[in-house]
């Protein structure tokens, strides 16, 4: 027989069986289709050496009148702001109080740097909490310069004491000093890295606990997850399920939030909120899933929205445009998420559109959907004015009307997935490729392990393994690449370079894919494959000799195990002017079934596959 095009369908398949799916591709990671034809994804490098504390669960990026370039990031413990690969520590003080005469005692003993530290009132934290003194003075050798730094507290043996570990070293132990009418500046309190409580929405949420309360309360039981907007160059952000705070510019980016509540002119301003946003258009500041202005207790199905320009002012009055909706279907609001037109709501059991309309009513709501779900609160994404989303058993996009998009991967995805750490699960895009990305914890993990992509420029799936617990495309055009965070307290630049910078040296970023079984005649007939004619692009490599594996398995029925005949390497020999590589693989596989993989396992390796040729005969059973 002459040789035939290997030329498969672009993106995953997995929705039926491997065989049923003849002429696609089956499996794969780290790879993208572009064209219709396979490559390897991009890599990533560290934006800088310096690392943030906690995992990162939300990144935003803005831009200041200075022209500076921004990038929120909120962890369980702290909140950043990232400029240049500098992290600056926002996160708002809850609570400065007076400690009580020579508070300090080291109580670790001799050589240790092991303190506990008296309160004159009841201090409010929990082991975790960062403390910043002020004034102490030098403590049997342990200097004041070792004291009065931030520390994270170790213990909480009662409601006035606490302990920390300094880096210094007590001389004798047990001695008491410090001085008295000293500080000590609480921040507020850390949460946790993962949901510990329940199995669904309504479980360990708002109504579980006392609003207020130091331990046990929403923070020690759920996911800590942060929503945030820019207020004019200015910030304005929250603690899912919890307080709103304010950063201000002017005052500098080392400069610390502070408590909504605790700006001049603040007029019943929510004391509590599942979401904060700004509406762009007409510029109110809007809180979902907040407290009544009656009292502190939150109420998950509330809307309220501050007057026009103001971040301050959330008395409705004759005279303002500040006011409050409450939404019917469902018990609570999931999420929020803007765009030109409008801005979408989620409960747990619908969508909304919320318009602004002006007075006197300000804005208004509309259901679009009823039984709509969606997965987490971080899993939609607006992209050119359409909005993807990730249901609880599908994807959706709305862009006028709400849809279900035909997903190929959809039973692989849903099939193995972690929905007690939905919470965890998030969307990204990479705009210059046409994707959105989300990522998810696979059935096995507690943490962010995998990724689906949904390319709507070529309305193409594919998939992959990767750890990013948050992301933020380069929508500002200041920022050279996408970025990411990961679970060592890194931030990445994306698609940037060909390999896997984690380590600070270049590791290759294993990247493969993968066909369905094909055949011969509906498969009546043994075939005998013992020539490959490759086409493959290795432009925009960095190593002297790129190189790509191809593997070919056979096997005689559906059912069987896959027999891998002896690999060959396809190795590029010259860049110009015509892209040379190796011309041929010669191999002898036999089955009924076939099929191909290209593979990439050395750094520096960037391919893109186009349409091999495969010398492939009927053949006898031997």
């Amino acid at each position: 027989m002459p040789l035939s095009k290997l030329q498969f369908k672009p993106g995953i398949n997995r929705e039926g069986t491997n065989y049923s799916n003849e002429g696609g591709w089956f499996n794969g990671d780290k790879i993208r289709f572009r064209a219709g034809y396979a490559e390897r994804i991009g890599g990533w490098v560290r934006t800088s050496n310096d690392q943030f504390t906690g995992i990162a669960r939300k990144m935003y990026d803005f831009v200041t009148l200075a022209s500076a370039n921004l990038l929120f990031i909120g962890t369980e413990q702290k909140v950043f702001l990232e400029n240049s690969g500098t992290f600056s520590d926002i996160t708002p003080i809850r609570s400065t109080v007076t400690l009580g005469t020579n508070p300090v005692n080291t109580s670790g003993g001799a050589g240790s740097g092991v303190i506990t530290v008296t309160t004159q009132a009841a201090h409010g934290a929990i082991t975790g909490d960062f403390v910043t003194f002020t004034g102490l003075t030098t403590t049997d050798g342990i200097t004041a310069a070792q004291l009065n730094i931030e520390h994270k507290i170790t213990s909480v043996p009662s409601t006035t004491t606490f302990t920390v570990t300094t880096a210094g070293a007590a001389t004798s132990g047990g001695t008491a000093g410090g001085g008295s009418g000293k500080t000590a500046a609480f921040q507020i309190n850390i949460g946790i890295t993962t949901t510990v409580l329940g199995t669904g929405w309504g479980a360990g949420t708002w109504g579980r606990f006392t609003w207020g309360s130091s331990s046990g309360s929403l923070a020690g039981a759920t996911l800590r997850l942060w929503a945030v907007d820019n207020f004019g160059e200015d910030l304005i952000f929250n603690v899912m399920n919890g307080e709103i705070f304010y950063w201000d510019a002017t005052n500098g980016a080392s400069t610390r939030a502070v408590s909504l509540t605790s700006l001049p002119g603040a007029s019943d301003v929510p004391v509590v909120a599942r979401k904060i946003l700004v509406s762009d258009v007409d510029r109110h500041c809007i809180a979902f899933g907040t407290n009544p202005i009656t009292d502190g207790t939150q109420d998950p199905m509330l809307i309220r929205f501050s007057s026009q320009e103001s971040v301050v002012d959330w008395t409705p009055t004759a005279t303002n445009t500040a006011g409050d909706l409450r939404l019917s279907k469902g018990s609570e609001i999931i999420t929020a998420l803007q765009t030109s037109r409008q801005i979408l709501v989620w409960t747990d059991q619908s969508l909304y559109s919320m318009q602004f309309l002006g007075p006197p009513f300000t804005f208004g709501v509309s259901m679009l959907a009823d039984n709509t779900r969606i997965a987490g609160p971080n899993t939609a994404i607006a992209v050119n004015d359409i909005v993807f989303w990730m249901g609880q058993e599908n994807f959706y996009l709305y862009d006028g009307r709400i849809q279900a998009i035909p997903c190929t991967v959809r039973d692989y995805v849903f099939g193995d997935m972690n929905n007690q750490q939905s919470f965890k699960f998030h969307a990204g895009s990479i705009a210059s490729q046409t994707e959105i990305w989300w990522y998810y914890c696979s059935s096995g993990s507690t943490e962010i392990d995998r990724y689906v992509v949904y390319n709507y420029g070529q309305q193409v799936w594919y998939y992959g393994t990767l750890v990013r617990t948050a992301w933020n495309d380069r929508a500002s055009g200041l920022r050279s690449f996408p970025q990411a965070t990961g679970t060592d307290n890194y931030l990445y630049d994306h698609e940037n370079g060909l390999d896997d910078y984690s380590t600070g040296s270049a590791v290759a970023i294993n990247a493969f894919v993968e066909s369905s079984d094909f055949d011969i005649g509906d498969g009546q007939q043994f075939m005998l494959v013992n020539r490959i004619l490759p086409d493959l692009s290795f432009s925009g490599s960095t190593a002297g000799s790129p190189a790509a594996l191809f593997t070919v398995r056979s096997r005689d029925f559906s059912g069987d195990k896959f027999t891998v005949s002896p690999s060959d390497t396809v190795v590029r020999t010259a860049t110009s002017p015509v892209e040379q590589y190796t011309d041929k693989i010669d191999l002898r596989a036999r089955g009924r079934q076939i099929s191909v993989r290209i593979e990439n396992t050395a750094a520096g390796v960037k391919w893109r596959l186009g349409a091999p040729r495969i010398d492939v005969r009927p053949d006898g059973r031997r």
